[in-house]
């Protein structure tokens, strides 16, 4: 196949776009760095070097500024924001002049669109979000994508959760303090941490691409997401370490401001309920086996 792939340097992308490329398949990728240096990945350097005969089966947007990175000041969240709506809607203006529209659209978005709190029932595609920071973003992003359905165009969404693989994402930040035995839980401990193992983000991407049934929203996290505390003691336990020094919650807010409150002191029990529907088989369905493969 054809595809076209923004975002396609980050932690999740540049991963995808080699994996892609393996079975064959041809890629664009809209950056303005490196191509990955495999021939069958065409790097451009924006959306508007397509020319209207360009033709891709598949457009897979993962643009967007890292959520974690910095404090949430008012430029950064418009920076954040920006990042994520002015690429969709490029896109979306890509696909009203383009003679051959793609089949299927696939657009990021994360967990956090479901709004903050911690909740021990589980939370499916059908559940609402709020009016924190990260849920309307998420809704906002969202919305953009959703305009592809106008044009006929096969939509989905993916509401990620944490990633966890080598070389980069969560994982990057966390172990350091851990091998130096200086891990434990953050906050009470009791908020849920929806994970996702690199391999299997791939796979519902993959499941996206093929299963013409599939659109809208879909959790891309494993079946069994686990607390912050149950997280942090096995992920200790993985490299061998103690996970003695919790991290109390006034010290996140006092560092991190909303954003440490909203994406590491908060976390509700999210499940893959439309990818167990569709048939997908998770290759890390357990915390502990993810974290062998990795660390």
């Amino acid at each position: 196949m054809n595809i076209l792939v923004t975002g396609g340097t980050g932690f999740i992308g540049s991963s995808l776009c080699v994996h892609l490329s393996s079975l064959g398949h041809k890629l664009t990728v809209v950056t303005r760095g490196s191509t990955l240096g495999y021939d069958a990945i065409k790097a451009i350097n924006d959306l508007q070097a397509l020319e209207a005969d360009e033709s891709f089966d598949v457009v897979i947007n993962l643009a967007g500024q890292p959520i974690a990175d910095k404090r949430w000041s008012k430029l950064q969240k418009e920076k954040l924001l920006n990042s994520r709506i002015d690429t969709t809607k490029q896109l979306i203006q890509f696909f009203n002049y383009t003679k051959n529209k793609p089949a299927v659209f696939i657009s990021g978005s994360a967990i956090g669109y479901y709004g903050v709190g911690i909740n021990n029932s589980t939370i499916n595609e059908n559940a609402q979000g709020d009016d924190s920071f990260s849920s309307v973003l998420c809704a906002q992003w969202e919305k953009c994508a959703l305009a592809a359905q106008l044009l006929g165009i096969r939509t989905c969404l993916l509401r990620t959760g944490i990633v966890l693989g080598k070389n980069g994402g969560a994982l990057q930040k966390m172990l350091p303090p851990f091998k130096l035995g200086l891990g434990g839980k953050i906050g009470s401990g009791s908020q849920w941490m929806p994970w996702i193992h690199l391999d299997d983000m791939i796979g519902i991407i993959e499941l996206c691409i093929h299963n013409k049934n599939i659109s809208g929203a879909i959790n891309c996290t494993a079946p069994n997401p686990v607390t912050n505390l149950t997280f942090s003691k096995t992920l200790a336990a993985s490299i061998h370490r103690p996970a003695i020094f919790p991290m109390p919650a006034f010290i996140i807010t006092l560092l991190m401001g909303k954003m440490g409150e909203e994406l590491l002191l908060n976390g509700k029990r999210i499940i893959p309920e439309k990818a167990l529907y569709f048939g997908y088989k998770f290759n890390y369905e357990e915390l502990e086996k993810a974290l062998e493969s990795i660390v």
